[in-house]
């Protein structure tokens, strides 16, 4: 963990991904602005997180969950942000459901794909030993004439 609000960095290619979505096309940022971004939003992020930490300490919780973090913006007066975060966990939590069912489905189907070459496979084991019985009927008939 930082000791320092200095010692926390935000990859900077996500701050520069943040900055370039939130700007106009054409606008420069020059490099001690990023930096200067990066900082606040490093701040930014450890305050909120503390405040979330508190409602979680209240609730005697270990955990922080989304609750503790809206409740921590309400606290920090930055109501106008919630909707947008609700929003956003939602489509989050959509997008999860949606991976999770994409991957039972995956399994079930491969499972079924298995078990339908499993009877692929026995069906022809039982062909052949049928063909071999018959050819064996057929060389008994021939050994008797």
């Amino acid at each position: 963990m930082a000791e320092r609000p200095e010692d926390l960095n935000l990859p900077n290619a996500v701050i520069t991904r943040i900055i370039k979505e939130a700007l106009p096309d054409g606008v420069n940022v020059s490099k001690e602005a990023r930096r200067a971004i990066s900082q606040a939003a490093s701040v930014f992020v450890l305050y909120a997180t503390s405040c979330a930490n508190n409602f979680a300490m209240k609730a005697k919780r270990k955990t922080l969950n989304a609750g503790d973090v809206m409740s921590a913006m309400e606290e920090m007066e930055f109501e106008r942000f919630l909707q947008p975060l609700r929003e956003a966990l939602e489509a989050y939590k959509k997008g999860q459901k949606g991976k999770k069912e994409a991957s039972e489905q995956k399994r079930k189907d491969k499972e079924k794909n298995s078990t339908d070459e499993n009877d692929k496979s026995r069906d022809e084991e039982d062909e052949q030993m049928d063909e071999q019985e018959g050819e064996n009927e057929g060389e008994e008939e021939d050994v008797e004439n």
